[in-house]
């Protein structure tokens, strides 16, 4: 699997193309499937990531405890 950042490169170039309209229909189709597919794996990677980041959260007590990100 490519990196996050490669995939979204990938995934605005496509963008690019098909905001041009010089593609024939089964080229524009082509490239909506592949940005489809990228736009799924970005969104899979940063769901993995924002489940690993934690907050650290000052309590009342002056203590720090750790949360999920989100909570």
């Amino acid at each position: 699997m490519a990196s996050f950042e490669e995939s979204l490169t990938k995934l605005e170039a496509i963008v690019a193309k098909l905001e041009g309209g010089d593609l024939n229909l089964e080229d524009s189709v082509r490239l909506f499937e592949e940005g489809t597919r990228l736009s799924a794996e970005c969104r899979k990677q940063l769901e993995e990531a924002e489940g690993k980041v934690e907050l650290l959260v000052k309590q009342r007590d002056g203590s720090m405890k750790r949360e999920p990100f989100g909570s």
